[in-house]
């Protein structure tokens, strides 16, 4: 757990985890939605003014941006120093998460989810336990799954803008997040070596690093997706 939690604050430490909410939705749906609609978008739900090929293929393209932007991090693996971040936490790392966290953010407001943010436009603890428990269902979580799913089945039957605490409550997400932290940081130690291999090889170091990155991000981000739609799906029903 002390892996997962050095990870989580040092990815969260850098400017591109915090999505703006609003602002977000407003640039991503306005060119399928009038401004009455994007209003609606923003005080309500995404859900009720895109129907679901327009949602998937903005989905599509929030995770083709961050995976994008991952593999370029990732091959040039060699970022200057500067960010502040826990020393056993290398900056490729840390930004390989931060990205995960941006983007689990993006597709949760697209799907519905109120806005991870407290009032002070900060990503505190409820966020840090919300951002877990998303990165362990893009790792195969079992509990995580279960868990988050309780929470949108929750959040679908309420009109929230700001994450309910009560909710977080009610389903022990605290709890259940420190389970799903020591796992991942488990999964971590044990896949760690992959990344590793590619930065003692010279030259082809950087390629090799993208590479396993492509295979490593590409793959949470279509199974957090595929999570969301099955939900959507049994919430429609």
């Amino acid at each position: 757990m002390d892996l997962w939690n050095k990870a989580l604050k040092s990815a969260m430490a850098i400017p591109v985890v915090k999505v703006d909410r609003e602002a977000f939705l407003r640039k991503e749906l306005a060119v399928y939605c009038n401004s009455s609609q994007l209003n609606i978008a923003v005080t309500d739900s995404p859900l009720k003014v895109l129907n679901r090929t327009q949602l998937s293929k903005i989905a599509n393209g929030c995770i083709k941006y961050h995976l994008t932007l991952v593999c370029g991090v990732s091959a040039l693996a060699g970022l200057p120093g500067g960010w502040g971040l826990a020393a056993s936490i290398p900056a490729d790392i840390a930004q390989f998460y931060a990205h995960v966290f941006a983007l689990i953010q993006k597709l949760l407001y697209l799907y519905g989810w109120p806005d991870l943010q407290n009032e002070q436009g900060q990503l505190d603890d409820e966020t840090a336990q919300v951002l877990t428990l998303f990165t362990g269902v893009m790792m195969g979580s079992q509990a995580a799954t279960e868990t988050v799913q309780h929470l949108s089945m929750e959040f679908a039957k309420q009109v929230a803008i700001r994450l309910p605490k009560k909710t977080l409550t009610k389903y022990a997400v605290y709890n259940v997040a420190k389970q799903v932290a020591k796992w991942i940081g488990i999964k971590l130690t044990k896949d760690g070596f992959a990344k590793s291999v590619s930065k003692i090889i010279p030259l082809i170091g950087a390629p090799i690093s993208a590479g396993v990155t492509y295979w490593t991000f590409n793959p949470m981000a279509k199974r957090l997706k595929k999570h969301l739609d099955e939900q959507l799906n049994l919430m429609i029903q």
